[in-house]
């Protein structure tokens, strides 16, 4: 072997590689808890950057569309970002204003339908099951009682409370925690937004400082296809669960279902979890009306299954998929492997990103044909 500059050279980084792979699997619980640390100090300032996402979407809506002709422009910025965040706290405000008074109502109407129904359910499973004195026993010792219930519960918090009164001190800790995260994390945000075209331009002089412009501008390119896909995505998403969730409304309200603001808000709710969403709403829809009618439980089950099929087929490919630019086919491949690997967050975060991919590979493709000179396929 040629022990030269060079072959050294590469032996030392490889000895030092080496060492500090050793190292770290020796340190692996303080490596972990220093990771931990580290994500606990920047948590805020991700937060923040989602939150000045999510409302750079109707801030910038507003300012392309509502005060494009403003004369005093410096004063369109910060009317925008207020404009946008009190549009998002509305929203919150009406859906609970809207939900919370109809759930109580529900929770109301649920505990005396349980009680009136529990007794068909008896002669039913009696019926069903004459010969089987086990089933029978338990089928008659069901019972619904609130009261019983209630005691229950005070009951368990009585005897836990040593447990809740020895837990209170951490638990009030992590609630200040999270509040101060939440407001660092919003005065972030606001900060991102008054001050992005500053900041953009920082970015770009960091970039072109430490990396060749060819980089710098494929970096760009990739940040900017990136950005508009996943704000397409996020309106598109949005869009896509309250179309859904008015076709239930208006749908239960013409058919005469029970509960049809509440289970309308629901799925909407629960549609902006990809594809499968609405199935989540539609086993709590289910639920409810299965209290007050099981025959118009079936009706809801096959009304659901007619809703879901025009709005996977129609709706949700061509608002969805159509504003990420990603075929109907990959967006269910990128919500099952996203679902699978991340839950719910991977669900909503692996369509933008397979989107971008799909667009990357796709202009690499065209390119590589391109320079073959193959045009006929």
């Amino acid at each position: 072997m040629d022990l030269n500059k060079k072959n050294m050279k590469n032996w030392m980084l490889l000895i030092v590689f080496a060492v500090l792979v050793y190292g770290v699997v020796q340190r692996i619980e303080i490596l972990a808890a220093g990771f931990a640390f580290l994500y606990s100090i920047i948590m805020p300032f991700v937060l923040g950057a989602a939150m000045a996402f999510i409302l750079n979407i109707p801030m910038h809506f507003l300012e392309k569309r509502l005060f494009r002709k403003a004369k005093k422009r410096k004063f369109v910025r910060p009317v925008c970002l207020v404009l946008s965040i009190f549009f998002v706290v509305a929203v919150i405000q009406i859906v609970l204003l809207v939900v919370l008074p109809e759930v109580a109502t529900t929770f109301a109407s649920i505990s005396k339908n349980i009680e009136a129904f529990l007794p068909h359910v008896q002669e039913w499973a009696m019926n069903t099951f004459p010969d089987s004195e086990q089933m029978a026993a338990w089928i008659q010792s069901l019972e619904f009682n609130w009261d019983k219930i209630i005691q229950t519960a005070v009951d368990f918090l009585r005897n836990g409370a040593s447990n809740v009164l020895s837990s209170t001190f951490t638990v009030a800790r992590t609630v200040i925690n999270s509040l101060m995260n939440f407001c660092v994390a919003f005065v972030f945000a606001c900060y991102i937004l008054l001050q992005k075209e500053k900041l953009f331009v920082q970015v770009k002089k960091v970039l072109y400082a430490f990396l060749p412009q060819k980089a710098v501008k494929k970096t760009l390119e990739v940040a900017s296809l990136s950005y508009k896909t996943f704000s397409n995505f996020v309106t598109g998403q949005c869009t896509e669960a309250v179309i859904l969730g008015t076709m239930f409304f208006v749908t239960m309200s013409i058919l005469r279902f029970p509960y049809a603001l509440l289970v309308g808000v629901v799925i909407a709710f629960t549609a902006l979890i990809p594809i499968f969403g609405a199935f989540i709403g539609c086993v709590l829809g289910t639920f409810l009306i299965l209290v007050s009618n099981p025959m118009q439980a079936i009706g809801f089950v096959i009304l659901f299954l007619v809703l879901q099929q025009v709005e996977g087929n129609l709706i949700y490919p061509h608002v969805v998929g159509g504003s990420v630019g990603l075929p109907s086919i990959w967006v269910l491949v990128a919500v099952t492997v996203g679902g699978s690997l991340m839950g719910v967050v991977g669900m909503l975060i692996f369509i933008p990103l397979s989107s971008v991919i799909y667009a990357l590979f796709r202009e690499f493709v065209h390119k590589r044909l391109k320079e073959r000179n193959i045009h006929d396929i």
